[in-house]
């Protein structure tokens, strides 16, 4: 398998030879292009440059997001199923609904999700709606507990439930207690819990359709584990292969198929090199090289 270093030597060398393309999109597209050969499945890559680009907008999962979806299964063989690679941040609850129902509908519940790396919040409930998620030793998920201005929602209600119990039990704390609750707008604890019934109904709605098979035990203790906050502590905390096994996920180990591994993670290599030497911040393509890019702006 290529590494980070041979990768970017195989870049140098396109470019050495021929000048007139663009080595980034050649060789990324040659290593996605041979992950569904050697699956036989649709190959989606939908990757974020998040990690290159932190302060840029675009990053995260969004509504334009579809666009890049309809453009990349136009014109495949939908029954051949889908592979999807994930490398996000997460992002916005409606979008991913949207997204997912929209994957569905082309798809049905043949839908597995591939993490080279890191797959988080509104990228692990994407991974959750798939039958199977393929991951490798350094592979991570994260928790789906929804965010309200970079506030964990239940570390809202939580705050709250015991600024009550505090003042019930200590009337002078209230001074205290209001400064804290007061950064609050009226409606924030509702929201709060609204975002918290909508992310959790509907992942376990996902999961009982597909990945559990109507497992409802099943499908609840995953949703238990990945939307505790309590458990996980913060939003960013990143779950481990052996922690989503744990947890009952239909894991299948990288591991398992070391040409298939190469191919992924060269693949996973050649988007990062593309996202370091760009202006992209988030591509979505497939096995065809048909792909939709977004830039930052300048």
């Amino acid at each position: 398998m290529p590494n980070w270093n041979e990768v970017l030597v195989e870049i140098q060398r396109e470019q050495s030879n021929n000048p007139t393309i663009n080595p980034l999109d050649t060789v990324r597209r040659k290593y996605l292009r041979q992950i569904s050969l050697i699956t036989g499945r649709n190959t989606i890559a939908y990757y974020s440059g998040w990690l290159q680009k932190p302060t840029a907008s675009d990053t995260a999962v969004n509504d334009k997001d579809k666009s890049g979806f309809m453009l990349t299964i136009n014109k495949l063989d939908r029954s051949k199923g889908l592979d999807l690679v994930l490398h996000t941040p997460g992002g916005d609850i409606a979008a991913t609904e949207s997204l997912v129902d929209y994957l569905y509908s082309m798809f049905g519940k043949d839908i597995r999700v591939i993490v080279p790396q890191i797959s988080m919040s509104a990228g692990t409930m994407i991974a959750l709606a798939s039958n199977t998620i393929m991951m490798g030793k350094h592979s991570n998920l994260g928790p789906i507990d929804p965010q309200m201005g970079g506030l964990a929602c239940q570390a809202v209600l939580n705050e709250f439930q015991q600024a009550k119990e505090d003042v019930k039990s200590n009337p002078q704390s209230a001074a205290l207690w209001q400064v804290i609750i007061g950064k609050y707008h009226p409606t924030f604890l509702g929201a709060c819990k609204q975002a918290i019934e909508w992310s959790e109904l509907m992942v376990l709605e996902w999961l009982k359709f597909n990945m559990c098979m109507g497992d409802d035990t099943k499908a609840n203790k995953i949703i238990k584990i990945f939307s505790d906050h309590s458990k996980q502590k913060a939003h960013a905390r990143h779950i481990s292969v052996n922690e989503c096994k744990k947890a009952g996920l239909n894991i299948i180990d990288l591991e398992n198929n070391q040409d298939l591994q190469d191919a992924i993670l060269t693949t996973h290599h050649a988007f990062m090199h593309t996202f370091s030497n760009t202006l992209c911040v988030k591509i979505i393509e497939n096995q065809n090289g048909v792909a939709y890019i977004e830039q930052a702006s300048l």
